[in-house]
């Protein structure tokens, strides 16, 4: 079973100049293996969530959830790797990992490959498994303002650094990372960090800090 989170989707350009001191971070921005998504990860009250956070051909809805009040829901912010906890003594997290294409959770890992690559794996009951390998976009994510009122999180200091520019004249300037000194929340299309999209300069990042996204700010712990 190959996994396949979602279609539409996709970041353009690269990310480059990453350091072996990053090898085990999984936070950042992700392109999916067929290059149609892209997919946001950061440490949220101590555990790793993934949210779409960009859309190639926006509007795209959850219409294959089998919740009928979720059909019409947007893509674009969807949480898809769900509350992953870190596995002692490995850089691996387990949790879980929402497919778009059928509207099913599966029991899943996440293990970076490198500095630059993002193995993900899924099964269904115990067996049946399948993965794909993600390829990184954009830098590791600070811990926000949002990340660190989780119980036993260190707060941060600081704004987070811009990534570089990407190459191959996608965009001329930098991406913004969520930061690290992040003002109280506000609704998503509102945020004001820039992520770059194919033939534009300084897309709008609607996304954000996705530690804010309701779905995963109010989830129990």
């Amino acid at each position: 079973m190959r996994l396949a989170l979602y279609t539409g989707l996709i970041l353009a350009g690269g990310y480059t100049c990453l350091t072996p001191a990053l090898a085990a971070d999984p936070t950042g921005d992700w392109r999916v293996a067929d290059a149609v998504a892209n997919i946001r990860v950061a440490q949220c009250n101590g555990s790793m969530w993934g949210a779409v956070s960009w859309e190639k051909q926006p509007g795209g809805r959850d219409e294959y959830n089998p919740d009928q009040s979720k059909k019409t829901r947007p893509t674009l912010g969807m949480a898809t790797l769900i509350d992953m906890k870190k596995k002692p003594g490995v850089d691996q997290w387990e949790g879980q990992v929402y497919n778009a294409k059928d509207g099913q959770l599966y029991s899943a890992t996440i293990t970076p490959v490198g500095t630059d690559q993002l193995e993900i794996k899924g099964c269904v009951m115990g067996f049946l498994c399948g993965g794909e390998t993600w390829t990184r976009v954009a830098p590791p994510i600070p811990l926000s303002t949002a990340n660190a009122m989780a119980k036993g999180a260190p707060k941060p200091t600081g704004a987070a650094p811009k990534a570089p520019g990407t190459t191959g004249g996608a965009t001329t300037g930098g991406t913004t990372a969520a930061s690290a000194t992040a003002p109280a929340p506000a609704p998503a299309a509102q945020k004001t960090a820039t992520t770059a999209k194919p033939g534009q300069k300084n897309a709008a990042d609607l996304v954000g800090d996705i530690c804010l996204l309701p779905e995963i700010a109010g989830f129990a712990h």
